[in-house]
């Protein structure tokens, strides 16, 4: 199996177009993930605003804007298959909108409320259109008890569900990483939605790389096991489409938006995802995770 993703790039289009997100036909390999996990773990233990801690503890919840001082995440940002890969579901150029780490601890990580990413890059930063993607790489193996993405599939066509005009602390960041986030999606309204499609678990390997659109309505529920759940996502946004003056700090939106050139670097090899989907299928939600 080739591990150029070219190769596939008609049908994970396909996919990505009909649900809204797609499994990735290669993985990253032990020796990649191994050096992506030790700068996450030195990271985290440093005291700096990139590191955001679980309400009132000292456990870690997620970093974010890494690639902005750490070389092995600069790196990885301009791997050539993860570049090939936004630049064909997006369709254009694209920069580094965003990176962050986000973090389940084994029995401590908290839920993320049902939400859709777009609606914090538009309504805080002024995204003009969802034409970014998400790339979600595994640093753990994850599975349905230690707080797997839980998607809607096909909820990305829809555009931005019930937003409220106004939002109580509305431009305080700390509200768009914290499980207490300003924007969700009313809990009656996902689990229709899910009564309808249905819902799917982003499970699969340590170092599987999986794609989400912008407008895909997801949540994660607590890790009830004794499993770490990491997931790093970097957002590429089309060049064309960055905020004019976003006021969010910038390792939460970006200002530079050259076109990134694709860089290879040797300590982030890739191999074929020589297994069946990881695709599991979720229980219809009738309450908020968590």
């Amino acid at each position: 199996m080739s591990t150029t993703i070219k190769d596939s790039s008609a049908a994970l289009k396909s996919a990505y177009a009909e649900a809204g997100w797609s499994r990735i036909p290669f993985r990253f390999d032990s020796k990649a993930l191994e050096l992506i996990r030790e700068r996450v773990a030195s990271i985290s233990r440093e005291r700096r605003p990139e590191v955001v801690h679980e309400k009132d503890s000292d456990v870690v919840r997620a970093i974010h804007g890494c690639h902005l001082f750490d070389d092995v995440c600069s790196a990885l940002v301009r791997h050539p298959q993860l570049v090939a890969l936004a630049e064909i579901l997006t369709g254009k150029p694209v920069y580094v909108y965003q990176f962050k780490v986000n973090l389940k601890q084994a029995h401590e990580g908290a839920a993320w409320p049902w939400h859709q990413d777009y609606a914090f890059w538009n309504k805080e930063d002024g995204m003009p259109r969802p034409e970014a993607v998400n790339v979600a790489i595994s640093l753990d193996d994850t599975h349905e008890d230690n707080g797997p993405l839980t998607v809607i599939p096909g909820s990305h066509r829809l555009g931005l569900i019930g937003l409220p005009n106004t939002v109580e602390g509305e431009g305080d960041w700390r509200r768009h990483v914290s499980a207490d986030l300003a924007y969700t999606v009313n809990t009656d309204t996902a689990s229709d939605l899910a009564q309808r499609n249905g819902t799917e678990l982003m499970v699969g390997p340590a170092g599987s790389v999986h794609a989400f659109h912008p407008s895909l309505v997801h949540s994660s529920s607590n890790n009830s096991s004794p499993d770490r759940r990491a997931l790093l996502l970097i957002t590429y946004n089309a060049v064309d489409n960055a905020p004019v003056a976003p006021t969010r700090p910038e390792f939460l939106v970006s200002r530079e938006t050259t076109p990134i050139t694709p860089r290879r670097d040797d300590r982030l090899a890739v191999e074929p995802h020589g297994q069946a989907p990881a695709t599991t299928t979720a229980p219809p939600p009738d309450h908020e995770p968590g």
